[in-house]
């Protein structure tokens, strides 16, 4: 077993996302598990030292209070490696769907929506833009905090300023093609950088997602990653408005009207869009017990 610093040791891997492996290990003080986060040194595009900081952002001042954001514990640079060291936390939202057979109650996706918006209203708050809003990047605790959901991943999240006159957001890079595949935004066609009005939408499109089981631009084939980008963009902008709300109720194709008809630097009405969900709960006499479909 390989030691990380002074009290953590890499047990088992976990699994493998685009920027690098992640394993199960463990706090060799208290005996507590954790993940651990690596990457080669050497990689081309090198990313778990800059999303260390965005944790860093958005847990400052916050340390005794749960906002739904995994804790850092430790990052290095060891071994031809870098290190982060985080929660460990359950399953993800996808790992979940996929389990109850892509089928999630109108119950579920509407607490899904309060705590995703909690979530990204908390994000935004300190400046951040996701970017990668999908339901992989959703987790639940683990042990009695599985009616609680995690965001995680912030390894393509870009920090915003709004002054007065400006709205920039810092370390724009140039226009490539590793974006996500569910949430791959039509505006990126017009080499537009996404903003908090993109987190909005993609959330929309996670939603429609749980209540339709697919969406149209899924499992679409192509010669190469590019063309399938393209191919989804155009699926995209070419799927009505009214083909993509049929069949679930209307207040989340007004979240999905919301998010498309805000200008880049505008802020989301969260009061609002809290607003559309909660009324689905009063129509439909839902209690939002946070009693998931996964919990029972």
């Amino acid at each position: 077993m390989q030691k990380i610093g002074q009290n953590f040791e890499l047990r088992k891997k976990l699994g493998s996302g685009a920027f690098g492996d992640i394993y199960l290990g463990v706090n060799t003080k208290n005996n507590i598990e954790v993940a651990i986060k690596l990457e080669p040194i050497s990689s081309s595009c090198p990313q778990l030292r800059y999303e260390h900081e965005i944790y860093k952002r958005l847990l400052a001042d916050n340390q005794s209070i749960d906002r739904g954001i995994p804790h850092v514990y430790y990052t290095s640079e060891e071994c031809g490696f870098t290190f982060m060291v985080m929660d460990l936390l359950g399953a993800s939202l996808e790992e979940l769907f996929v389990s109850k057979k892509k089928k999630f109650s109108l119950k579920t996706v509407v607490m899904i929506g309060l705590q995703f918006l909690e979530r990204i209203e908390f994000i935004h708050s300190k400046g951040i833009i996701h970017r990668d809003i999908k339901p992989d990047n959703f987790l639940i605790g683990k042990l009695n905090k599985q009616n609680k959901i995690y965001i995680l991943d912030f390894g393509l999240a870009k920090r915003f300023v709004k002054g007065k006159w400006t709205y920039t957001i810092q370390g724009i890079e140039d226009f490539d093609w590793n974006c996500q595949i569910l949430q791959f935004k039509y505006t990126l066609r017009r080499r537009q950088q996404q903003s908090r009005r993109d987190d909005i939408e993609c959330m929309a499109y996670v939603l429609f997602y749980f209540l339709k089981s697919t969406l149209p631009w899924q499992n679409m084939r192509a010669k190469n990653k590019r063309e399938k980008y393209e191919r989804i963009m155009e699926k995209k902008m070419t799927t009505t408005y009214d083909e993509l709300c049929k069949g679930v109720p209307k207040e989340f194709g007004l979240i999905l009207k919301h998010a498309r008809n805000l200008e880049f630097e505008e802020d989301p009405n969260y009061k609002y869009l809290r607003g559309l969900l909660e009324s689905i709960c009063q129509q439909e006499k839902i209690t939002v017990d946070y009693q998931f479909d996964w919990c029972k």
